[in-house]
């Protein structure tokens, strides 16, 4: 390198960032939206928010396995290393082909993201990322290497190191530092370390072969057996402790034929797909299972229409409440709290903040049922998606070991819309009607973010490859593949074409339908299809791009949709069946009138004295009823269901009760006889007030109750004798906002204020990097003028207005100290253009533009140097 170059290269990671164009700067912020929350003031600011530890993490966090296993390598490598040492760190002495291929990437990719900096021959690890990778006796390494032989022999005698050398056949040497260089040469020379290694005895390279892919720290006795003595006196295990020896890393890295890791990963593994189905079997199949998600919700708000469980004091449902829902809506507890909190994510309940808090449906549960069938699963399935809340944490514990309830806190896990968006984006790499292997798609997952600290992924170093998938993210994973199937995202496990759309993924070529030529489909059709291609790790969507995502995906889904029925066929063992979804109005009516029984493909719905009752209750007629059967059935109305109707509305509304307490009136004193006579009636407290009228100690609703238990069928009556109808009060929550999702750190930047902040950055930096004259009375240090320091300039009121209007004169430059009106001081280049009133009007070179300045915010002012650009 000539000393031009030598120059020129950057010195540090500001300077590295000063000679970056603004596209390169962009790439930074866009990945690491950190360092501009706030907009620093210029780049040597933002190298050493860059540096920081809380954004280095966070940076390492979010690499792939193959660029995070480069950074690990830059941290055992020399500092600064060539590309030729990262190379042979990362390939070994065969140099693997695949990751010749990969590296640059990777290593652009460490750059882009100022993780490391310098050019080819002198690429330094950012200072706190290299704390973080490098192995320590307190923090091992990712690689498994241990510590070089000149930190292992830092607390040497100079006589034992001198010992060492003569060991291994080297000449003594006059100091220790030349000792240990010499050492250290040795080791890493593979010729004479092969001829060094082929002199131990068989036992001694056993115990090497044990430390050389890690932990390389082993225990000793103060008396060790021959074959460690001889790996001691060589120097090949050096004491860090008493009764503990280490592995240096040059040894290590040679039995290790040059390479850092076991086993380099420079390719994300293929997802590999279990079976594959003809689309339109796979949409179809979307298409039933939206549909039954749709009613699910809408049973769900039906439940809790009159107001639902109450709140728990620290929030939540209680695990009872959560499983009279399961047992209501007839699934699992996991999947009633799925359901409970996507319903409570779009907004549909919420509590009602009343003195006894329930939770109950909000207006916004009205707006979304009056929507069209697609746009409502549109909107269930948008919200899922982005939503942090993550039900399958549900019945788990906190951080206080407090069980994590339904709709209660601390649900929210910031990684749950990056992983569902992700794991549907691997879906839709597939080919078109292919479901996942799972355990290859979590691979996948575990490739593109490997985690760190205490909860990184967990490797047997002598079976590569093998690790845990109990990790949060895995189970995000597997959670994301059962929920978009309960909610038609995919259909039979493959992503159906309105999934496909809601990430914003291009539509798939639709193959010619294979059921044209009676070939067979389905799982049988078992197609271990590999899948080799690379979808790239996409962006979350904008909110724009995610509502035109969502309006397409229901524009997809709308056709699947069969047409609503607007008849049942009934039958003779008093059940009717929807075989299909029901218009709206009759949904509503048989709802009422009967109760269901099953759901699934066709809803089944099982007629009850109880039932028919209610339907009375509500305000409809006997000959209401039959009018609605005949009409909307389309097999006669068998006998059975008519004799019920009738048989219950000729009781109904015989016993009126009323308010005495409460009172039973009858015209046919037989009936009160034989309530007064029945057991069941004592606890109601009744007796006779006259042939036809009976007084009770119990309140209305209680008797009535107590009535129907009984057998009867008795009629609420006002005051006035009329007989009150007892429609079912909707209870509405006031207008509530759907929970917000909890961002995983600052969000991206959108183009606009990524070039708003790059603008500001640079501009603060001219202003602080522009060389200036030294002022009058300033020292060496600059503090008042020369190079730019980290204080504004200082200068008094008279001196400030005199130079501003000599600047005027002569149309010079000027360096300014500017405090606004919020008390914010910056630093800034301007050309005086004229001073009056107490203001300065000038073009600010910082800000490209000419602005106006009051001369009492202005600090000091100094001229720039003669060679200042």
């Amino acid at each position: 390198m000539s000393t031009e170059e030598k120059s020129a290269a950057p010195r540090s990671l500001a300077e590295a960032l000063r000679v970056r164009d603004d596209v390169s700067l962009a790439a930074l912020l866009r990945s690491r939206p950190d360092l501009i929350t706030p907009v620093p003031t210029d780049l040597t600011q933002l190298a050493a928010r860059a540096g920081t530890r809380a954004s280095v993490v966070r940076a390492l966090e979010r690499l792939d396995r193959f660029t995070l296993q480069t950074a690990e390598a830059l941290a055992v490598a020399p500092d600064p290393a060539t590309y030729g040492e990262l190379l042979a760190l990362m390939g070994g002495d065969e140099e693997d082909p695949a990751v010749v291929a990969a590296l640059p990437r990777a290593a652009a990719l460490l750059r882009e993201q100022a993780l490391v900096w310098g050019a080819d021959d002198r690429l330094r690890l950012v200072r706190t990322a290299r704390e973080l990778l490098a192995p320590s006796p307190q923090h091992p390494s990712p690689t498994g290497l241990g510590p070089t032989v000149r930190e292992a022999t830092a607390g040497m005698s100079p006589g034992r190191i001198q010992e060492i050398l003569g060991a291994v056949g080297l000449p003594s040497t006059h100091d220790s530092v030349s000792a240990v260089s010499a050492l250290g040469a040795l080791f890493a020379d593979r010729r004479r370390m092969a001829a060094l290694l082929a002199e131990l005895p068989e036992e001694s390279r056993e115990v090497l072969d044990r430390l050389v892919w890690g932990p390389p720290y082993g225990q000793v006795t103060h008396d060790p057996a021959a074959h460690l003595r001889a790996l001691l006196d060589r120097g090949l295990l050096l004491p860090t402790a008493p009764g503990t020896v280490v592995l240096p890393r040059e040894v290590a890295l040679h039995l290790r034929a040059g390479r850092a890791h076991r086993a380099p990963e420079p390719v994300p593994p293929p997802v590999e797909a279990a079976a594959a189905h003809r689309p339109q079997v796979v949409d179809a199949t979307a298409a039933g299972q939206a549909l039954a998600a749709l009613a699910t919700v809408d049973e769900l708000l039906k439940e809790w229409d009159e107001g639902g469980p109450t709140v728990l004091r620290a929030g939540g449902l209680s695990v009872r409440d959560l499983k009279r829902t399961a047992v209501a809506l007839d699934v699992p507890e996991p999947v009633a709290a799925f359901w409970v909190e996507l319903a409570y994510g779009a907004g549909l309940i919420a509590s009602d903040g009343e003195a006894e808090e329930r939770y109950a449906a909000t207006p916004a549960y009205d707006e979304w049922r009056e929507l069209p069938p697609a746009e409502r699963w549109a909107r269930l399935a948008g919200t899922w998606l982005t939503a942090t809340r993550t039900p399958g944490v549900v019945g788990g514990r906190d951080a206080k070991d407090r069980t994590l309830s339904a709709l209660g806190p601390n649900l929210d896990r910031s990684a749950a819309p990056e992983v569902r968006h992700r794991v549907l984006a691997l879906l839709a790499g597939l080919p078109e009607g292919a479901s996942p292997v799972e355990e290859s798609l979590l691979a996948r997952l575990r490739w593109e973010r490997p985690l760190r600290g205490p909860q990184r992924e967990q490797r047997d170093h002598r079976e590569p490859g093998k690790a845990r998938d109990d990790d949060l993210r895995s189970r995000i994973a597997r959670w994301t593949l059962s929920e978009a199937e309960l909610l038609g995202v995919t259909g039979r496990g493959a992503l159906a074409a309105p999934g496909r759309a809601l990430i914003g993924a291009p539509e798939a070529p639709r193959p010619a339908a294979q059921g044209e030529t009676g070939e067979p489909e389905g799982p049988g059709d078992k197609l271990p299809v590999h899948h080799h291609r690379t979808p790239p790790v996409a962006a979350p969507l904008t909110p724009a791009e995610r509502a035109a995502a969502t309006a397409t995906a229901a524009r997809l889904l709308a056709p699947l949709f069969p047409e609503p029925l607007d008849h049942v066929l009934l039958q003779a063992d008093l059940t009717a069946v929807a075989p299909g979804p029901l218009e709206r109005e009759l949904a509503d009516v048989l709802g009422v009138l009967a109760d269901v029984e099953s759901r699934g493909g066709a809803t089944v719905y099982r007629f009850t004295p109880g039932s028919v009752r209610r339907a009375l209750d509500a305000g409809r007629s006997a000959a209401d009823l039959h009018a609605f059967l005949a009409r909307h059935s389309r097999t006669p109305v068998p006998q059975p269901l008519t004799y019920l109707i009738d048989d219950v509305a000729r009781r109904h509304g015989r016993l009126r009760v009323g308010a005495a307490s409460a009172y039973v009136r009858c015209d046919d004193d037989a009936t009160l006889d034989e309530i007064l006579a029945d057991k069941r009636a004592a606890g109601l407290g009744l007796r006779r007030l006259a042939p036809t009228v009976l007084a009770a100690q119990a309140d209305p609703a209680a008797l009535l109750d107590g009535l129907r238990a009984i057998g009867f069928a008795p009629a609420a009556e006002s005051a006035a004798g009329d007989v009150l109808i007892a429609r079912a009060d909707s209870h509405r929550t006031p207008p509530r906002a759907a929970p917000e999702p909890v961002p995983d750190g600052p969000p991206a930047p959108d183009d606009t204020l990524l070039a708003a902040a790059i603008r500001a950055v640079r501009a603060g930096d001219l202003a602080s990097t522009t060389p200036r004259k030294p002022g009058p009375g300033s020292g060496e240090d600059g503090g008042e003028g020369g190079e730019p320091g980290g204080t504004l300039p200082r200068t008094g009121a008279a001196e400030t207005l005199a130079t501003m209007q000599a600047a005027v004169l002569t149309g010079e430059a000027l360096w300014i100290g500017y405090v606004n009106a919020e008390g914010a001081a910056s630093q800034r280049v301007i050309a005086p253009i004229r001073v009056e009133g107490g203001f300065v009007t000038a073009y600010d070179h910082t800000a490209d533009e000419v602005r106006t300045y009051p001369l009492h915010r202005i600090t000091g002012v100094a001229e720039l140097a003669d060679d200042a650009g």
